[in-house]
């Protein structure tokens, strides 16, 4: 194998194994679950966040059949999360979560897990919602 050979194979190989992180990562901790609508909240147990091995994940994404867009809820600590319309304000695609970001599948815009831009083509942060524990509950205002 000759050197340009050697260097064009192992820049594939080292791509390859970042975009295999990235979805791996992505699709291992994902879970998605329907909430429901109190008054102005979206109301989602704490309970959702817990693995089978009783470790939180990091985020979880909620729907409900009276929202257009499903919202990603990241979890950083017990008593702190944001809530993120996963609606990307480019072009309103639904966006899809890889770990600690988001990213839109149009036009590859990216969302950190606070929702702000981290590249274009959107110049928008990500719609954030209040959120509030109570009762074992985290709920999201939705106003």
């Amino acid at each position: 194998m000759e050197r340009k050979e050697f260097l064009k194979a192992c820049g594939y190989a080292c791509l390859g194994g970042s975009l295999f992180s990235s979805l791996l990562a992505g699709c291992t901790e994902a879970k998605l679950i329907s909430g429901d609508i109190s008054g102005a909240d979206l109301v989602v147990p704490i309970s959702s966040f817990l693995k089978k091995d009783q470790t939180f994940r990091p985020y979880i994404v909620v729907h409900n059949d009276q929202l257009e867009y499903p919202i990603c809820l990241y979890r950083f600590s017990q008593t702190e999360y944001a809530a993120l319309l996963m609606k990307c304000p480019h072009q309103g695609a639904e966006l899809q979560v890889f770990g600690d970001r988001l990213q839109c599948p149009a036009h590859g815009s990216e969302f950190n897990n606070k929702g702000i831009v981290q590249n274009g083509p959107a110049d928008t942060n990500l719609r954030a919602f209040a959120v509030t524990i109570q009762n074992e509950q985290v709920k999201i205002s939705l106003k």
